[in-house]
């Protein structure tokens, strides 16, 4: 069973791409024969490094004009920094006719694609009987076998025993034997060594041949790096998970207090891990108009069984599996169970999210789950990377309000990257997401798909408040109501500038916890007191283990460090999300709340609710006061690449600089080794690389045709400049005119940057209408 998993390679859907990534065995990077190696081709392939998923090449298009299976080659070497083992070479009728086939490198035998067919008759013809029709070619099938066999050669021992059995002969090693030792190569990252194939697709030439290279050089699932995993405080992999040591390990590093529920002794992981039946990462999540929720899961442990129960750590309930699906495109059949390695379709689950760990219990109770904690149990989760735009939504009615508001659920709940807030000030609903066309998407599915009866608004940038002086200490006191409880609690908070040497401070302990999170620091501190231990509630309290001695109060049994701790640090976290002078979030600013528990915890009327509530006061007492003094505008600075060719060098330049206020870090050329995959990385010796000659190419080798061609206009240039966010809107269609439709670009966020000087006095009269 093999699934395929297609992802869009628009810049804007880097989260489809980075989902699919997370869960996939391998992968095949599929190259533009004209365009080459595109600087999103680079992006995606450092987020597949990321995830060490091995990888094969198919360069596409070939019978297209001006396709160049070898310079593609050398681009890939070259920009990608892998060793490319190229296995299939194009064929062009006479040498520079039309792309009619692909050689065989490996099998040594030509595949032929009758003209005007649909594909699927395909003529095989042996390189010794070749040397008729072809003779050119039947010798380029053969310098490229030799030159395969020289590169697995220098990576695989099997293959170099095999050549000298062989007396030196290449020719004469047997096709099952390169295929082994490519597969050896593919599956060591390691070795750096990439199969590239070539064909085109839209006349189904090549991929056939393309098909069988997956199924043997792909790895099964019990090739693949063992899946990482977390339990309580203890991090590992699944196999420590399977054997109880990450579950004794777990017990080791467990607090003294803070959690509920028995502690895992050392003679019973083995049974907690035996009513363990299955564990499955949630990576998407499509809405299906007849079936409703289609949750798509891939099992890393066990068999999920139709009508078994699956809990989800991450939300902590449970949820029942009334059906399983195995989805071929739209269509989908019914299966009874879903084995380890498998990819599967669960309809009807009404909580799981993308990246949610969702876990079958023999035993589980129905109400609380599984037992600590292994209900803590997760896999890693899937990185869901920050909104950079936004628009607003709104219903065009108020008794419409309640239905766009659940679409506007559903459309989270499938795109992760897609994130919903409210503006308190004007009340307005605001939908982000990574781009313009992503946005345009989204409000095309909320509109045509899900039937919301909504309008857009028009899409802006999402900029932050930051401070420019310090404030004072503020202490807020909340003593009311929350949700018909009494609730008492007290704190004192400062806030100041982030330093830049404060923002890789992660700690925490019983008393004291530094955690960044958003572009802010919170600091929480449980302070020692020395005063008078005040007239209190009876209440039975449990003393953390190395308080100090001239604490005279002990914390309510209630209320452990790591909650107090967390409950501060989300007070503060709400009142950062909204700025004092704009309605934009606070950034690089750095909190610090202190409570006093002699003197600021108030028994069994002091929760994590009148906590956080009295810690988002104190904030935003100390955020004001802060503010008196001025504040400044943020705006996101993102790390542009863009790719022309010589022609347009300069206009591009210009454009970057003088138009959008850029800044241009550097000039290469779009073949030099300064492409960042991986900079610890050594460079590709290109003149070690085998690539078949192109139809158009000249007598001299593509080191000489470089220095010979300096300043060709049509050599291709990338550009790496730093521009602000503001400047990127619409930047596609504008780059395309200056270039003639043949540059193209890619851009991740950097940082954020004051803006500063007439920019600044723009931009604020902008924000404020006048």
């Amino acid at each position: 069973m093999i699934n395929l998993i297609d992802t869009p390679g628009h810049v804007d859907f880097t989260f489809e791409v980075v989902r699919s990534l997370r869960i996939l065995d391998g992968a095949v990077c599929i190259l533009d024969g004209v365009a080459g190696v595109e600087a999103q081709t680079e992006k995606v392939w450092r987020q597949a490094t990321a995830y060490k998923i091995p990888r094969i090449i198919y360069i596409n298009k070939l019978d297209r004009d001006g396709a160049a299976f070898g310079r593609t080659v050398h681009e890939i070497a070259s920009r990608l920094f892998v060793w490319p083992a190229v296995c299939q070479v194009p064929w062009f009728q006479g040498g520079k006719g039309r792309f009619c086939g692909i050689g065989d490198v490996v099998n040594l035998r030509a595949y032929r694609w009758p003209e005007g067919g649909d594909g699927k008759l395909v003529e095989t013809v042996a390189v010794d009987e070749l040397g008729e029709a072809d003779s050119g070619f039947a010798q380029e099938i053969k310098k490229a076998r030799v030159a395969l066999v020289d590169l697995l050669a220098s990576h695989d021992d099997a293959i170099v025993d095999e050549f000298l059995r062989l007396n030196e002969n290449s020719i004469d090693i047997a096709a099952d034997d390169i295929v082994a030792s490519l597969r050896r190569c593919v599956l060591n990252q390691d070795s750096r060594i990439v199969p590239v194939y070539g064909g085109a697709s839209f006349r189904n030439i090549g991929v056939q041949p393309l098909l069988d290279a997956i199924t043997q050089l792909m790895p099964n699932p019990n090739e693949i790096p063992i899946p990482e995993v977390s339990i309580g405080r203890a991090e590992g992999n699944l196999e420590q998970l399977m054997s109880g040591k990450l579950l004794s390990k777990d017990a080791q590093s467990a607090p003294a207090t803070g959690r509920k529920g028995k502690a895992v002794t050392a003679r019973q992981p083995m049974a907690v891990i035996t009513n363990l039946e299955a564990c499955a990462l949630a990576f998407k999540v499509v809405h299906d108009a007849r079936r409703g929720a289609l949750v798509y899961v891939r099992v890393y442990s066990g068999t999920i069984q139709r009508g078994s129960s699956l809990y989800n750590t991450n939300l902590q309930v449970n949820e029942p599996v009334q059906r399983l699906l195995r989805m071929y495109a739209s269509d989908s059949v019914d299966i009874p169970s879903l084995p380890a390695g498998q990819i599967g379709v669960i309809p009807g689950l009404k909580h799981a999210r993308t990246g949610d760990t969702l876990i079958s219990y023999i035993g589980a109770s129905p109400k609380t789950g599984p037992p600590p904690p292994i209900n803590s149990l997760q896999l890693r989760p899937i990185e869901v990377p920050p909104a950079v735009f936004f628009s607003s939504v709104e219903s065009n009615s108020l008794g419409e309000a309640k239905s766009v508001k659940n679409a506007l659920d559903l459309l989270i709940r499938e795109d992760p990257s897609l994130q919903l807030s409210e503006d308190e000030e004007s009340g307005q609903t605001l939908l982000r997401g990574m781009g313009e066309f992503h946005l345009e998407i989204a409000a095309d599915r909320l509109i045509k798909d899900l039937k919301a009866k909504a309008t857009m608004g028009d899409i802006e940038i999402a900029y932050r408040e930051a401070l420019l002086f310090p404030s004072p200490p503020k202490t807020a006191l909340v003593n009311h109501e929350i949700a018909g409880k009494k609730a008492k609690a007290c704190c004192t908070a400062r806030v100041d500038r982030l330093a830049e040497a404060e923002q890789h401070r992660n700690n925490s302990d019983d008393f004291e916890s530094s955690v960044l999170e958003s572009g802010n620091m919170i600091t929480t501190l449980i302070e020692p007191s020395t005063k008078p231990k005040l007239p209190s509630e009876d209440v039975t309290s449990e003393e953390p283990a190395g308080i100090p001695e001239h604490w005279h109060v002990k914390l309510p049994s209630h209320l452990s460090s790591e909650t107090l701790h967390m409950s501060l640090r989300n007070g503060a976290l709400s009142a950062l999300s909204r700025g004092i002078h704009y309605p934009f979030p606070f950034h690089n600013v750095h909190v610090t709340i202190s409570i006093d528990p002699g003197h600021e915890l108030f028994g069994n009327d002091t929760n994590s609710s009148a906590l956080s509530s009295a810690a988002r006061e104190a904030t935003k007492a100390a955020l004001k006061d802060a503010a008196q003094s001025g504040t400044a505008i943020m705006q996101h600075v993102m790390n542009v690449t863009v790719s022309t060719n010589e022609a347009s060098l300069g206009a591009v330049v210009n454009d970057l600089t003088s138009e959008r206020g850029g800044s241009v870090l550097s000039l290469e050329d779009a073949d030099a080794t300064t492409s960042g995959i991986r900079e610890d990385l050594p460079s590709i010796d290109l003149r070690k690389v085998y690539a078949p000659r192109d139809p158009f190419e000249g007598g001299t080798s593509f080191a000489d045709e470089e220095q010979a061609e300096m300043n060709n206009s049509s050599r291709q240039r990338t550009i790496q400049a730093k521009v602000p966010l503001r400047e990127m809107m619409g930047y596609l269609k504008h780059l395309r005119s200056i270039t003639g439709g043949r540059g193209s670009f890619v851009m991740s966020a950097d940082k954020f940057e004051r803006v500063v000087g007439e920019q600044e006095k723009i931009l604020r009269r902008e924000l404020r209408g006048y």
